[in-house]
């Protein structure tokens, strides 16, 4: 249902009509929480499309969800302008929800804008600081979650902090696991090519981890192939050192606590669905 009010919203719009909107995780999220929050739900899913459209322009990225994306159809110009439509009309219809929601889901949009400004930052230089990167993903990615669950949880009656605590672990976990995917899948399977992170100047968790464990020689060899279009062979010896350095299994466990975290925090609720979607974010291969 809250599909069909987000496609009312935007029926205008011939662009919108080739945006690819995915599964809808956190509309879902809301209205497993409260059931009656479907507006809510296409106010969220809005800012989030709004956000891939700009995120889109910023990676130049020809492909979204194995489609061409907007920018690349369009252009950078009705890209970027199409997401600020959407952006301006989500926070129209996010004053219908009183105050205390309408700042929780803002101030994500203040912290995900931050988060996508501090990702283009640390993509100048190979990042091997573990706390920049998890402070930027949180803001990137979990911040919005997080105020989604937060917003349902209000508009309910439950406690915002369970909900708000649930939302942010599985906002990590899945970013932390999308990390992973990345150089685990292949181009098939992602739609994209893969170990794409790296070359494009994202030094996610798993690099981190890796270059930790590596020597001096190693290390700097690493550092050489920060932002190159990798050989197979470069590609290998990639997969070797973090298999040698057990570096996927360190990261699938940090996301795996992350969402033990998460369901422990809204287990009085006893709301099956979200703990099978906080499974899920671990269990996933694409």
């Amino acid at each position: 249902m809250y599909f069909d009010i987000l496609d009312d919203m935007f029926k205008d719009f011939e662009e919108y009509k080739d945006i690819q909107k995915g599964k809808g995780v956190r509309g879902k999220l809301i209205t497993i929480i409260n059931p009656d929050a479907q507006k809510l739900a296409a106010v969220v899913e809005a800012i989030h499309l709004a956000s891939l459209l700009h995120d889109d322009v910023i990676d130049e990225a020809d492909m979204r969800r194995g489609v061409k994306s907007i920018n690349a159809k369009y252009g950078e110009f009705t890209a970027v302008m199409l997401g600020d439509i959407i952006y301006s009309r989500a926070f129209y219809e996010l004053t219908d929800f009183g105050e205390k929601i309408a700042k929780t889901v803002s101030n994500a949009v203040y912290l995900l804008s931050q988060g996508e400004l501090e990702d283009v930052k640390l993509s100048s230089n190979i990042n091997l600081d573990k706390n920049k990167y998890m402070q930027m993903i949180y803001k990137k990615t979990a911040s919005l979650i997080e105020a989604a669950c937060r917003a349902a949880a209000l508009s309910k009656g439950y406690d915002e902090n369970d909900f708000g605590l649930y939302g942010k672990n599985i906002g990590l976990a899945f970013q932390i696991v999308d990390d992973v995917l990345d150089i685990t899948q292949d181009e098939k399977t992602l739609g994209k090519p893969n170990m794409h992170d790296f070359k494009e100047g994202k030094t996610t968790l798993p690099y981190i981890y890796l270059f930790e464990k590596l020597d001096n020689k190693d290390r700097e060899k690493l550092k050489s192939l920060f932002k190159k279009d990798l050989s197979v062979d470069e590609k290998n010896w990639i997969k070797e050192k973090m298999q040698e350095e057990m570096v996927i299994e360190k990261c699938l466990l940090e996301a795996k606590n992350l969402v033990d975290g998460a369901k422990k925090a809204i287990e009085k609720y006893n709301i099956k669905d979200l703990e099978l979607i906080a499974d899920k974010i671990v269990n996933r291969s694409k």
